[in-house]
Protein backbone atom coordinates (compact mmCIF):
# COMPACT_ATOMS: atom_id res chain seq x y z
CA UNK A 1 0.00 0.00 0.00
CA UNK A 2 2.94 2.30 0.57
CA UNK A 3 3.91 1.80 -3.06
CA UNK A 4 0.39 2.74 -4.09
CA UNK A 5 0.57 5.76 -1.82
CA UNK A 6 3.84 6.80 -3.45
CA UNK A 7 2.20 6.54 -6.87
CA UNK A 8 -0.78 8.62 -5.77
CA UNK A 9 1.52 11.17 -4.14
CA UNK A 10 3.43 11.42 -7.41
CA UNK A 11 0.16 11.97 -9.23
CA UNK A 12 -0.87 14.64 -6.74
CA UNK A 13 2.51 16.34 -7.12
CA UNK A 14 2.17 16.22 -10.90
CA UNK A 15 -1.32 17.69 -10.72
CA UNK A 16 -0.24 20.54 -8.47
CA UNK A 17 3.05 21.20 -10.27
CA UNK A 18 3.41 23.77 -13.05
CA UNK A 19 2.75 21.31 -15.88
CA UNK A 20 0.43 22.00 -18.84
CA UNK A 21 -2.59 20.43 -17.14
CA UNK A 22 -1.80 21.38 -13.55
CA UNK A 23 -3.91 23.58 -11.32
CA UNK A 24 -1.19 26.24 -11.27
CA UNK A 25 -1.04 26.22 -15.07
CA UNK A 26 -4.84 26.44 -15.34
CA UNK A 27 -4.89 29.35 -12.88
CA UNK A 28 -2.15 31.12 -14.83
CA UNK A 29 -4.06 30.62 -18.10
CA UNK A 30 -7.29 31.84 -16.50
CA UNK A 31 -5.61 34.98 -15.12
CA UNK A 32 -4.10 35.69 -18.54
CA UNK A 33 -7.50 35.17 -20.20
CA UNK A 34 -9.12 37.56 -17.68
CA UNK A 35 -6.49 40.20 -18.46
CA UNK A 36 -7.18 39.69 -22.17
CA UNK A 37 -10.89 40.08 -21.44
CA UNK A 38 -10.26 43.39 -19.65
CA UNK A 39 -8.30 44.60 -22.67
CA UNK A 40 -10.99 43.46 -25.09
CA UNK A 41 -13.71 45.12 -23.00
CA UNK A 42 -11.85 48.43 -23.22
CA UNK A 43 -11.37 48.08 -26.97
CA UNK A 44 -15.01 47.05 -27.47
CA UNK A 45 -16.15 50.10 -25.50
CA UNK A 46 -13.90 52.40 -27.57
CA UNK A 47 -15.12 50.82 -30.81
CA UNK A 48 -18.74 51.21 -29.72
CA UNK A 49 -18.15 54.89 -28.89
CA UNK A 50 -16.55 55.39 -32.31
CA UNK A 51 -19.52 53.75 -34.02
CA UNK A 52 -21.94 55.91 -32.01
CA UNK A 53 -19.98 59.09 -32.86
CA UNK A 54 -19.90 58.24 -36.55
CA UNK A 55 -23.58 57.49 -36.55
CA UNK A 56 -24.27 60.90 -34.96
CA UNK A 57 -22.18 62.54 -37.71
CA UNK A 58 -24.07 60.52 -40.28
CA UNK A 59 -27.41 61.66 -38.86
CA UNK A 60 -26.20 65.28 -38.80
CA UNK A 61 -25.09 65.07 -42.41
CA UNK A 62 -28.42 63.60 -43.36
CA UNK A 63 -30.22 66.53 -41.72
CA UNK A 64 -27.89 68.99 -43.49
CA UNK A 65 -28.57 67.30 -46.81
CA UNK A 66 -32.31 67.55 -46.20
CA UNK A 67 -32.01 71.27 -45.41
CA UNK A 68 -29.76 71.73 -48.42
CA UNK A 69 -32.29 70.14 -50.72
CA UNK A 70 -34.95 72.42 -49.27
CA UNK A 71 -32.74 75.49 -49.80
CA UNK A 72 -31.92 74.40 -53.34
CA UNK A 73 -35.59 73.97 -54.02
CA UNK A 74 -36.36 77.39 -52.59
CA UNK A 75 -33.48 78.96 -54.54
CA UNK A 76 -34.66 77.43 -57.79
CA UNK A 77 -38.16 78.73 -57.11
CA UNK A 78 -36.80 82.18 -56.31
CA UNK A 79 -34.66 82.18 -59.45
CA UNK A 80 -37.54 81.14 -61.66
CA UNK A 81 -39.81 83.73 -60.04
CA UNK A 82 -37.16 86.47 -60.39
CA UNK A 83 -36.55 85.60 -64.02
CA UNK A 84 -40.27 85.62 -64.72
CA UNK A 85 -40.73 88.95 -62.88
CA UNK A 86 -37.84 90.47 -64.83
CA UNK A 87 -39.42 89.29 -68.05
CA UNK A 88 -42.77 90.73 -67.08
CA UNK A 89 -41.23 94.11 -66.14
CA UNK A 90 -39.37 94.28 -69.40
CA UNK A 91 -42.49 93.26 -71.29
CA UNK A 92 -44.50 95.96 -69.54
CA UNK A 93 -41.89 98.55 -70.42
CA UNK A 94 -41.69 97.49 -74.04
CA UNK A 95 -45.47 97.57 -74.38
CA UNK A 96 -45.16 101.35 -74.17
CA UNK A 97 -43.13 101.34 -77.35
CA UNK A 98 -39.69 102.95 -77.53
CA UNK A 99 -38.24 102.99 -74.11
CA UNK A 100 -35.01 104.80 -74.78
CA UNK A 101 -34.11 107.77 -72.65
CA UNK A 102 -35.06 110.43 -75.26
CA UNK A 103 -38.51 108.89 -75.70
CA UNK A 104 -39.14 108.93 -72.01
CA UNK A 105 -38.01 112.57 -71.74
CA UNK A 106 -40.07 113.70 -74.74
CA UNK A 107 -43.16 111.82 -73.53
CA UNK A 108 -43.00 113.23 -70.03
CA UNK A 109 -45.34 115.96 -68.84
CA UNK A 110 -42.51 117.72 -67.09
CA UNK A 111 -38.82 117.35 -66.29
CA UNK A 112 -39.61 115.87 -62.90
CA UNK A 113 -41.89 113.35 -64.53
CA UNK A 114 -39.17 112.36 -66.98
CA UNK A 115 -36.56 111.91 -64.23
CA UNK A 116 -39.02 109.89 -62.17
CA UNK A 117 -39.83 107.58 -65.07
CA UNK A 118 -36.14 107.05 -65.81
CA UNK A 119 -35.38 106.29 -62.17
CA UNK A 120 -38.26 103.84 -62.01
CA UNK A 121 -37.12 102.11 -65.18
CA UNK A 122 -33.51 101.79 -63.93
CA UNK A 123 -34.58 100.67 -60.45
CA UNK A 124 -36.81 97.92 -61.79
CA UNK A 125 -34.11 96.68 -64.14
CA UNK A 126 -31.37 96.82 -61.49
CA UNK A 127 -33.49 95.12 -58.88
CA UNK A 128 -34.47 92.31 -61.21
CA UNK A 129 -30.85 91.79 -62.27
CA UNK A 130 -29.65 91.78 -58.66
CA UNK A 131 -32.24 89.19 -57.68
CA UNK A 132 -31.22 86.99 -60.59
CA UNK A 133 -27.50 87.38 -59.84
CA UNK A 134 -27.92 86.72 -56.11
CA UNK A 135 -30.07 83.70 -56.74
CA UNK A 136 -27.60 82.31 -59.27
CA UNK A 137 -24.71 82.71 -56.82
CA UNK A 138 -26.73 81.02 -54.07
CA UNK A 139 -27.56 78.15 -56.38
CA UNK A 140 -23.88 77.69 -57.30
CA UNK A 141 -22.86 77.82 -53.63
CA UNK A 142 -25.52 75.30 -52.67
CA UNK A 143 -24.38 73.01 -55.49
CA UNK A 144 -20.81 73.04 -54.18
CA UNK A 145 -22.05 72.40 -50.64
CA UNK A 146 -24.15 69.53 -51.90
CA UNK A 147 -21.10 67.91 -53.52
CA UNK A 148 -19.06 68.44 -50.35
CA UNK A 149 -21.75 66.88 -48.19
CA UNK A 150 -22.01 63.90 -50.53
CA UNK A 151 -18.25 63.35 -50.28
CA UNK A 152 -18.32 63.61 -46.48
CA UNK A 153 -21.30 61.23 -46.37
CA UNK A 154 -19.40 58.65 -48.43
CA UNK A 155 -16.35 58.87 -46.13
CA UNK A 156 -18.47 58.58 -42.99
CA UNK A 157 -20.40 55.62 -44.42
CA UNK A 158 -17.09 53.84 -45.08
CA UNK A 159 -15.83 54.69 -41.57
CA UNK A 160 -19.06 53.42 -39.99
CA UNK A 161 -18.82 50.13 -41.91
CA UNK A 162 -15.17 49.69 -40.83
CA UNK A 163 -15.99 50.53 -37.20
CA UNK A 164 -18.85 48.04 -37.19
CA UNK A 165 -16.58 45.30 -38.56
CA UNK A 166 -14.01 46.09 -35.86
CA UNK A 167 -16.71 46.02 -33.20
CA UNK A 168 -17.99 42.66 -34.48
CA UNK A 169 -14.47 41.17 -34.45
CA UNK A 170 -13.79 42.45 -30.94
CA UNK A 171 -17.15 41.19 -29.70
CA UNK A 172 -16.42 37.74 -31.15
CA UNK A 173 -12.96 37.71 -29.53
CA UNK A 174 -14.51 38.76 -26.22
CA UNK A 175 -17.07 35.95 -26.43
CA UNK A 176 -14.24 33.48 -27.05
CA UNK A 177 -12.33 34.77 -24.01
CA UNK A 178 -15.44 34.47 -21.84
CA UNK A 179 -15.92 30.87 -23.02
CA UNK A 180 -12.22 30.12 -22.41
CA UNK A 181 -12.40 31.53 -18.88
CA UNK A 182 -15.46 29.39 -18.14
CA UNK A 183 -13.69 26.31 -19.55
CA UNK A 184 -10.54 26.97 -17.54
CA UNK A 185 -12.56 27.57 -14.38
CA UNK A 186 -14.36 24.24 -14.84
CA UNK A 187 -11.07 22.47 -15.60
CA UNK A 188 -9.52 24.03 -12.50
CA UNK A 189 -12.42 22.86 -10.33
CA UNK A 190 -12.17 19.37 -11.81
CA UNK A 191 -8.41 19.28 -11.17
CA UNK A 192 -8.88 20.41 -7.57
CA UNK A 193 -11.55 17.73 -7.05
CA UNK A 194 -9.23 15.09 -8.51
CA UNK A 195 -6.39 16.25 -6.26
CA UNK A 196 -8.64 16.07 -3.21
CA UNK A 197 -9.73 12.56 -4.18
CA UNK A 198 -6.09 11.50 -4.66
CA UNK A 199 -5.14 13.02 -1.32
CA UNK A 200 -7.90 11.00 0.32
CA UNK A 201 -6.51 7.86 -1.34
CA UNK A 202 -3.04 8.76 -0.09
CA UNK A 203 -4.35 9.14 3.45
CA UNK A 204 -6.08 5.73 3.29
CA UNK A 205 -2.99 4.11 1.81
CA UNK A 206 -0.77 5.60 4.49
CA UNK A 207 -3.11 4.40 7.22
CA UNK A 208 -3.12 0.87 5.85
CA UNK A 209 0.65 0.92 5.39
CA UNK A 210 1.12 2.10 8.97
CA UNK A 211 -1.19 -0.66 10.21
CA UNK A 212 0.72 -3.31 8.26
CA UNK A 213 4.04 -1.99 9.55
CA UNK A 214 2.79 -2.02 13.13
CA UNK A 215 1.39 -5.53 12.78
CA UNK A 216 4.63 -6.82 11.27
CA UNK A 217 6.71 -5.22 14.03
CA UNK A 218 4.51 -6.56 16.84
CA UNK A 219 4.27 -10.15 15.52
CA UNK A 220 6.37 -12.76 17.42
CA UNK A 221 9.44 -14.12 15.75
CA UNK A 222 8.79 -17.37 13.95
CA UNK A 223 11.09 -19.95 12.49
CA UNK A 224 9.76 -21.25 9.21
CA UNK A 225 11.21 -23.69 6.72
CA UNK A 226 11.01 -22.89 3.08
CA UNK A 227 8.14 -24.49 1.19
CA UNK A 228 8.21 -25.81 -2.35
CA UNK A 229 7.95 -22.16 -3.39
CA UNK A 230 11.17 -21.31 -1.50
CA UNK A 231 14.21 -22.16 -3.47
CA UNK A 232 16.55 -24.92 -2.25
CA UNK A 233 18.29 -26.33 -5.19
CA UNK A 234 18.28 -30.19 -5.48
CA UNK A 235 19.85 -32.51 -7.93
CA UNK A 236 16.46 -33.91 -8.96
CA UNK A 237 15.28 -30.57 -10.42
CA UNK A 238 15.85 -29.71 -14.08
CA UNK A 239 18.62 -27.26 -14.85
CA UNK A 240 17.46 -23.78 -13.78
CA UNK A 241 17.19 -21.00 -16.34
CA UNK A 242 19.88 -18.36 -16.35
CA UNK A 243 19.66 -15.78 -13.57
CA UNK A 244 18.37 -12.30 -14.48
CA UNK A 245 20.83 -9.74 -15.69
CA UNK A 246 22.90 -7.99 -13.09
CA UNK A 247 21.52 -4.70 -11.83
CA UNK A 248 23.26 -1.53 -12.99
CA UNK A 249 25.54 0.16 -10.51
CA UNK A 250 23.40 1.83 -7.83
CA UNK A 251 23.20 5.61 -8.02
CA UNK A 252 25.17 7.63 -5.57
CA UNK A 253 23.45 8.73 -2.41
CA UNK A 254 21.79 5.38 -1.61
CA UNK A 255 22.19 3.46 1.66
CA UNK A 256 23.79 0.01 1.40
CA UNK A 257 22.68 -2.89 3.57
CA UNK A 258 23.61 -6.58 3.58
CA UNK A 259 20.66 -8.94 3.67
CA UNK A 260 19.83 -12.62 3.32
CA UNK A 261 17.62 -13.07 0.25
CA UNK A 262 15.37 -15.96 -0.72
CA UNK A 263 13.63 -16.54 -4.05
CA UNK A 264 9.95 -17.49 -4.17
CA UNK A 265 7.26 -17.95 -6.82
CA UNK A 266 3.63 -17.66 -5.75
CA UNK A 267 0.65 -16.01 -7.48
CA UNK A 268 -1.70 -13.59 -5.79
CA UNK A 269 -1.35 -10.23 -4.11
CA UNK A 270 1.06 -8.70 -1.69
CA UNK A 271 0.27 -7.63 1.85
CA UNK A 272 -0.29 -4.09 0.56
CA UNK A 273 -2.89 -5.29 -1.95
CA UNK A 274 -0.73 -5.00 -5.08
CA UNK A 275 -0.49 -7.93 -7.49
CA UNK A 276 2.77 -9.82 -7.27
CA UNK A 277 5.24 -9.28 -10.09
CA UNK A 278 8.87 -8.89 -10.96
CA UNK A 279 10.47 -6.38 -8.62
CA UNK A 280 8.14 -7.04 -5.66
CA UNK A 281 10.19 -7.73 -2.52
CA UNK A 282 8.94 -8.83 0.90
CA UNK A 283 10.75 -7.06 3.75
CA UNK A 284 10.63 -6.46 7.47
CA UNK A 285 9.10 -2.93 7.61
CA UNK A 286 11.01 -2.15 10.79
CA UNK A 287 14.25 -2.54 8.80
CA UNK A 288 13.20 -1.50 5.29
CA UNK A 289 10.11 0.73 5.14
CA UNK A 290 7.43 -0.27 2.68
CA UNK A 291 7.69 1.67 -0.56
CA UNK A 292 11.49 1.87 -0.47
CA UNK A 293 13.18 1.42 -3.85
CA UNK A 294 15.93 -1.16 -3.91
CA UNK A 295 18.87 -2.01 -6.18
CA UNK A 296 19.67 -5.73 -5.86
CA UNK A 297 22.79 -7.17 -7.56
CA UNK A 298 21.82 -10.05 -9.85
CA UNK A 299 18.11 -9.20 -9.64
CA UNK A 300 17.71 -5.58 -10.66
CA UNK A 301 15.57 -2.71 -9.46
CA UNK A 302 12.83 -3.57 -6.96
CA UNK A 303 10.41 -2.08 -4.45
CA UNK A 304 9.70 -3.10 -0.86
CA UNK A 305 5.98 -3.81 -1.28
CA UNK A 306 5.27 -6.99 0.73
CA UNK A 307 5.70 -8.49 4.20
CA UNK A 308 5.78 -12.04 5.52
CA UNK A 309 5.69 -13.79 8.85
CA UNK A 310 9.05 -15.43 8.11
CA UNK A 311 10.68 -12.21 6.92
CA UNK A 312 12.43 -10.74 9.94
CA UNK A 313 15.36 -8.41 10.36
CA UNK A 314 17.74 -8.33 7.41
CA UNK A 315 15.81 -10.99 5.47
CA UNK A 316 14.08 -10.32 2.13
CA UNK A 317 12.10 -12.47 -0.29
CA UNK A 318 12.41 -11.90 -4.05
CA UNK A 319 9.57 -12.80 -6.40
CA UNK A 320 10.26 -14.80 -9.58
CA UNK A 321 7.79 -15.72 -12.31
CA UNK A 322 8.77 -19.46 -12.28
CA UNK A 323 9.68 -21.95 -9.61
CA UNK A 324 12.83 -22.87 -11.53
CA UNK A 325 14.05 -19.27 -11.39
CA UNK A 326 13.27 -19.07 -7.67
CA UNK A 327 15.23 -22.28 -7.02
CA UNK A 328 18.08 -21.02 -9.19
CA UNK A 329 18.31 -17.97 -6.96
CA UNK A 330 18.04 -20.08 -3.83
CA UNK A 331 19.13 -18.34 -0.68
CA UNK A 332 22.04 -15.97 -0.93
CA UNK A 333 23.54 -13.03 0.90
CA UNK A 334 23.68 -9.83 -1.09
CA UNK A 335 24.45 -6.19 -0.42
CA UNK A 336 21.55 -4.10 -1.63
CA UNK A 337 21.13 -0.34 -1.94
CA UNK A 338 18.13 1.50 -0.51
CA UNK A 339 16.94 4.67 -2.28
Amino acid sequence: MALAALGVLAAVSGATAAGPGSVASLQTQRRAAILDLYSLDSRVSAAQQRVDGLQRQENLLHMQQVRLRQELGATRTTLVTSQRQLAENLRDLYKQGDVNTLAVVLGAQSLDDAVSQLDTLNAVADQSQQVVATTSRAQARLGRLRASLADRRARIDAAVADARRTLADLSAARAQRVALIAHLRNAERLAVAQIQAMQARVARAQQKSAALTAAATAAPAETATTSDAVATSTGDDPPPPPAPAAAPPPPSGGRAITVSSTGYSLPGHTATGLPVGWGVVAVDPSVIPLGTKLSIPGYGEAVAADTGSAVRGNDIDLWFPTLAQARAWGRRTVTITLH
